[in-house]
């Protein structure tokens, strides 16, 4: 069984943990703080809910992020800006649409989270609103990678995990480095 949980990133001068946005998630711990104020919380396990990214944007200042780790085979991405908005895709396409089923309710996996070229765009913006560079092109590919895809997944000989494609995007949004 892999790892479910969820990883909280954002901005701030004081942790975020403390933020009133995170207080339904009072079991979180500081995974790993980078320049600038930048922090990755973790809150491990599929229940519970972890907070609300647009009023932790909002709370904070400065662009957040969640990502939702399914059984450490997919990620959803839920990004908030205080100026760019609200997003939200998805990490490790083919196991997501598996978790989702081929169709339910009529809806495909695109009618739920944007397609990696459409999200890169958003990503592209989060950044520069969190005063980082990225490039669409280095995103989408990370958006389209499959976890046991090598190097661009993020992967390496442990074997594919989702996690590893999360903090490869993080990389690539240039918030937090590998």
């Amino acid at each position: 069984m892999g790892y479910w949980g969820y990883f909280v990133v954002g901005r701030g001068e004081r942790p975020l943990a403390e933020m009133d946005a995170l207080a339904a998630a009072a079991d979180m711990t500081l995974r790993q703080s980078a320049p600038d104020g930048w922090q990755v919380w973790e809150f491990p396990g599929g229940d519970g809910d972890v907070g609300n990214m647009n009023d932790l944007a909002g709370q904070s200042g400065a662009p957040a992020l969640f990502g939702y780790v399914m059984d450490s085979d997919c990620v959803v991405v839920e990004a908030a800006a205080p100026g760019s908005g609200a997003w939200t895709t998805c990490l490790a396409r083919s196991a997501m649409a598996g978790y989702l089923g081929a169709e339910r309710d009529g809806l495909t996996l695109e009618d739920y989270f944007l397609e990696p070229r459409d999200a890169a765009e958003r990503a592209v913006a989060w950044a520069a609103e969190a005063g980082r560079t990225a490039s669409a092109a280095e995103l989408a590919e990370v958006l389209a990678a499959d976890p046991a895809a090598g190097p661009d997944a993020g992967g390496d000989d442990a074997g594919p995990v989702a996690e590893k494609l999360f903090f490869r995007f993080l990389d690539r949004l240039g918030v937090v480095p590998l």
